[in-house]
């Protein structure tokens, strides 16, 4: 016959059940102390995130929740504009062969992008570049993974005369929804006057797309205070992503984006795959292989990765990272190659083990909202 537990011993078995382990992380904080810190209302309090030199030089932002939307006063909102802007979004009618309109890589089902590596346009004609998703578009300060246009008015006449997109002139474009009868109401109502123009087009789709904004994420809750929205791991992921991890040092802002340009070693110069990038449009030698730091709100709903989609998962791209990435040197014959690209200094070897990477890959799924929805609007006539 077996003897019974003494009750004491029972009670300290529970005791010590309901202690939790309090892990100690990078900088020596423990989880719960971290999770007081980044549930404090007050940045102030965070812990020191690893920043560069030349990042905090160049004008470093934390990252934090988004704020009002920045409605230029060259375009300024309304209900009505924005309306229209929503049905030319829609509209195929914007491209030459009427069957591609800009909801097609930037489908409200996919996260306002389209889930495919690189799209498809004109005649399924392949893209040469992921499309990334519009959400929040609004807070970014570059457009298009090179950067070729200002702004979002600019952004938006790029894919109607793109001839791989909707292979369609502007002014022909804007001929004709102006000939389509059921629009001059629209755009009386979002301008005044019934008068189709190239100006109000971009201004009207622009407006729309400046409206496509995401619901607060768990992180955003948890910072406001509520310190419930994120488990242990995730807590101890978002303080690796400022840290250890040096994700900050790209990826800063509310908008978890610097909206800046960098080499991150993927540049494939010389081989299948080759993007020159942000080359494209400055044309300086310094700028070979970057691309705009994509945002990585809802980063879990906006696969697959990088400008040429060829990373399918989040782990894949935490794992290259983790590596260092590539630093490519060059061979004898581009030893004296003034466009050899060079990777970026931010990028370096982490050394994250498995755990650390497991953190890190929770808190980036804690980015996610609920799926965004949107029925298409009805098209005029």
């Amino acid at each position: 016959m077996k003897k019974p537990i003494p009750i004491i011993a029972l009670g300290v078995c529970f005791a010590l059940l309901a202690l939790k382990p309090n892990k100690v992380i990078d900088q020596g904080y423990t989880i719960d102390q971290l999770r007081t810190l980044y549930t404090s209302g007050d940045q102030t309090k965070w812990p020191t995130p690893t920043v560069d030199s030349a990042v905090y030089a160049d004008g470093f932002e934390d990252i934090g929740t988004l704020g009002e939307v920045p409605f230029p006063a060259s375009n300024p909102y309304s209900k009505e504009k924005s309306d229209l802007g929503k049905v030319l979004f829609f509209d195929p009618r914007l491209s030459k062969s009427n069957q591609i309109s800009c909801a097609n890589c930037h489908d409200p089902e996919q996260n306002w992008g389209d889930s495919r590596r690189i799209p498809y346009g004109e005649d399924r004609q392949l893209g040469a570049r992921n499309s990334p998703s519009l959400m929040n578009i609004a807070y970014s300060k570059a457009m298009f993974w090179d950067g070729r246009a200002k702004d979002l008015e600019d952004q938006a006449t790029f894919p109607i005369k793109d001839p791989k997109e909707m292979n369609f002139h502007i002014d022909f474009a804007t001929k004709k929804i102006a000939g389509i009868k059921g629009y001059k109401e629209l755009f009386k109502q979002a301008f005044g006057d019934d008068n189709v123009t190239n100006e109000r087009i971009v201004k009207a789709i622009a407006t729309f797309e400046r409206t496509i904004l995401s619901p607060k994420t768990r992180f955003d809750k948890f910072i406001a205070g509520d310190s419930k929205q994120l488990t242990d791991q995730e807590v101890e992921g978002l303080h690796l992503f400022r840290t250890k991890a040096r994700c900050i040092n790209c990826h800063n802002t509310a908008l978890f984006s610097d909206s800046k340009f960098h080499n991150i070693g993927l540049t494939y110069y010389g081989r299948e795959y080759e993007d020159l990038g942000f080359y494209n449009t400055t044309k300086l030698a310094k700028n070979v292989g970057e691309f705009k730091t994509p945002s990585l709100r809802e980063v879990p709903q906006n696969a697959p990765y990088m400008h040429n989609g060829l990373f399918p998962t989040i782990r894949g791209v935490l794992n290259m990272y983790n590596a260092g990435m590539f630093h490519f040197q060059p061979n004898e014959k581009q030893k004296n190659d003034t466009l050899f690209p060079k990777t970026s200094s931010l990028v370096k070897k982490l050394d994250l083990n498995t755990s650390e990477v497991d953190a890190l890959e929770a808190f980036l799924n804690s980015l996610k909202q609920n799926q965004y929805k949107m029925r298409p609007p009805v098209l005029p006539k």
